[in-house]
């Protein structure tokens, strides 16, 4: 996983000022080797404001195992790497202290594939915390909108709440102007589309 000029992706990379409080790199190079295919994909992806989310610009399937899955080949799907570099490319401070250092979404990320710890999903979900609430929302609305995954969905499983519950916070954190730069259509009804984009 580099920045688009080769470097390694860090969160020194992520200059690119996002909602209220991320900064993603503008984009990124990412490759996965399947083992059981035997099929390399490298894809180069550029965040587009438009879009709100990152975008592929170029996709390479290679087989480089002597048995490689020549079907596979044809048909390789990108979004599990683009899903997989997403969190390397967005930065949080989690203090604001001037001082607090900024860490990757993926360097939250513990070995069960969750962001957040269960201290502060216990404080998010709480009645009355709303900044934090906000600032969780956005970072959870960001990793997810950014690799074109449903937000609705990964903030439900994140803070262990109803869809309802979630699809409620996005809309009460984008009205707070906590979710700028980040659009998702995905999993959402026509009627909500025109409201956030």
């Amino acid at each position: 996983m580099t920045t688009l000029t080769g470097e390694e992706m860090t969160e020194a990379a992520a200059q690119t000022p996002l909602g209220s409080s991320l900064r993603i790199a503008n984009g990124f190079i990412a490759t996965s080797l399947d083992d059981a295919s035997g099929i390399e994909t490298t894809i180069e992806a550029h965040y587009r404001e438009v879009k709100g989310r990152y975008v592929p610009s170029v996709i390479v399937n290679r087989g480089v195992s002597d048995d490689f899955d020549e079907e596979k080949l044809r048909h390789t799907s990108t979004q599990g790497v683009l899903q997989a570099a997403v969190p390397h490319c967005i930065a949080v401070r989690l203090a604001e202290e001037p001082e607090a250092k900024w860490a990757t979404v993926s360097d939250l990320t513990a070995d069960d594939n969750r962001i957040l710890p269960p201290w502060l999903v216990a404080a998010v979900v709480k009645h009355g915390v709303k900044d934090e609430r906000w600032d969780v929302i956005e970072i959870l609305y960001g990793a997810a909108a950014l690799a074109g995954r449903p937000p609705v969905k990964l903030i439900t499983a994140e803070l262990a709440v109803p869809e309802r519950t979630a699809s409620d916070w996005i809309k009460k954190a984008r009205k707070a102007g906590r979710l700028a730069g980040m659009t998702s259509t995905i999993g959402r009804p026509a009627h909500e589309l025109s409201a956030s984009a």
